[in-house]
């Protein structure tokens, strides 16, 4: 028996791994600039690095947490769709990819939505996160994306969605894509009843996904640096054999050619959603409307089209 290869060196591995994954939870490298940020830091930066700005992912809670009253909503229930239609398998069973996601993430799929007050209006938030799955697009995003407009129609509710997504999901193929005409019915459902829709494009927005619904609000916020387009930057340079400009598909350049409308730091987004639908459903703001609060819980939105 080697005692220093069988006991001293697993020894070592497993206290070093024990280092690692303690100094894992305790920083963060900033995927922008490179520099390590401690994790208290990054968090009361809302997943902004405070070196150079970069706008690192954001998870559901995190999204809730920042742009509701208080933090406060209620939660929309996931619909019920057929789990693995097409029994799809690669490397693993998607059912057990499923799973291992829900058991990460805690949400049932990739779009979460709730409902609550933003500085005082009733509205209803969806957050379709790319922690779960990429954010891509199946049956389950797609259905809750649609009842969660189907909501928001019924309750008179201007309809916010914050997305980051990869595209459509793989792993269903025809279903997923049939998702892209589906959710724009939502859309229209909300154009017929003149409800703002109001799309906050973050990193990465791709695929199916940005050629849909995402592209379809009737204003657009992007924030810093988000990389928003149908395929990647390097998929387009091999088809078209040409370089690309600098910074080609990023916020910045999409706010130059006219396909967003504004680029708005995380730390002024609820503050900037405030004042877009407030001037979309002519409500006056809360230092104008004579009550001092600003909170009218109970009115219902004005036509946001004619």
């Amino acid at each position: 028996m080697n005692w220093i290869a069988n006991f001293v060196r697993p020894r070592i591995k497993g206290l070093m791994g024990r280092t690692t994954a303690s100094s894992d939870n305790l920083w963060r490298k900033c995927t922008g600039c490179g520099e390590m940020i401690f994790h208290r830091d990054l968090q009361a930066a809302d997943n902004v690095c405070p070196q150079c700005g970069h706008h690192m992912r954001l998870g559901s809670k995190e999204r809730f947490a920042k742009l509701f009253d208080e933090g406060a909503h209620e939660l929309l229930p996931s619909p019920d769709v057929p789990q693995d239609p097409l029994r799809f398998r690669d490397d693993k069973r998607y059912s057990d990819r499923l799973k291992e996601y829900r058991t990460k993430t805690s949400q049932t799929d990739a779009l979460t939505a709730a409902r609550g007050l933003l500085d005082g209006m009733k509205v209803l938030i969806a957050v379709q996160s790319f922690e779960f799955m990429g954010g891509s697009l199946g049956l389950a995003t797609g259905a809750a994306l649609v009842a969660a407009m189907r909501a928001a129609v019924e309750e008179k509710r201007p309809f916010i969605l914050v997305v980051s997504s990869g595209g459509a999901r793989m792993q269903e193929g025809i279903l997923s894509l049939m998702q892209m005409p589906r959710t724009t019915v939502g859309v229209d459902m909300l154009n017929e009843a003149g409800l703002p829709y109001i799309v906050v494009l973050t990193d990465p927005t791709t695929g199916g996904v940005s050629a849909s619904y995402a592209m379809l609000g009737d204003v657009h916020i992007a924030e810093p640096g988000a990389l928003i387009g149908f395929s990647g930057p390097r998929v387009i340079e091999q088809t078209i054999r040409e370089k690309l400009p600098e910074g080609f598909q990023r916020a910045e350049y999409l706010l130059d050619h006219g396909m967003i409308d504004m680029i708005v730091h995380r730390h002024q987004l609820k503050e900037t959603l405030a004042r877009i639908l407030r001037l979309l459903t002519k409500r006056p703001s809360p230092a104008l409307n004579g009550k001092g609060n600003g909170h009218d819980r109970d009115a219902v939105p004005a036509p946001a089209r004619t």
